[in-house]
């Protein structure tokens, strides 16, 4: 069977087994690497940012596998791996640079504009702009709920918020992107 379509508990008793832990790993990161690479993307924005994000961040998993309790979904703690690294990769950002908060994510709407797609007009590239002007947070959760659709109960247990101020992140997240769009 395609390592891909393996269910997690196979996969994970793949990792634990001495023989075949490389096997179970790389079936890991095949099934979720796609889905955990536009996460981290939408966050960072860069390829080569998010590439290396991505890559630590199954380091990351890659050493903590072991000690996993299976208490949660893997997607659910592999999709927190990767939300506190991009979280952790923007923070560095922004102390490497020592500049504000406003440059840094003026830099990132400037990563978004030097894209050779980039089309001011097209909604798509307006919104990754506005989602640019929300506090990182806030952008976590759009992200998330509107290109994940990630239930609220998930996201609490991937973000350990809980799910209230979850739906009042993405509310004025809503709202901020909504203002942004209309007067851009």
């Amino acid at each position: 069977m395609d390592q891909q379509h393996l269910d997690d508990r196979e996969l994970l008793l793949q990792f634990k087994t001495p023989a075949t832990k490389e096997k179970g790993f790389t079936g890991i990161i095949k099934k979720y690497q796609e889905k955990l690479y536009w996460h981290i993307r939408r966050m960072v924005v860069d390829h080569e940012d998010a590439n290396d994000v991505l890559q630590n961040m199954f380091i990351k998993v890659w050493n903590a596998l072991d000690n996993f309790r299976e208490d949660s979904q893997l997607y659910t703690w592999l999709y927190r791996i990767a939300t506190n690294e991009s979280l952790t990769y923007i923070e560095q950002q922004k102390k490497r640079a020592s500049v504000s908060l406003s440059d840094v994510e003026n830099g990132l709407s400037n990563k978004l504009k030097a894209d050779k797609n980039y089309d001011s007009n097209k909604i798509e590239w307006k919104l990754q702009l506005a989602m640019q002007q929300l506090p990182e947070k806030q952008r976590v959760v759009f992200s998330l709920r509107y290109y994940d659709e990630m239930p609220y109960q998930k996201m609490s247990i991937v973000l350990e918020t809980s799910e209230g101020a979850l739906k009042a992140s993405y509310h004025h997240a809503v709202k901020k992107i909504e203002d942004y769009i209309l007067n851009h």
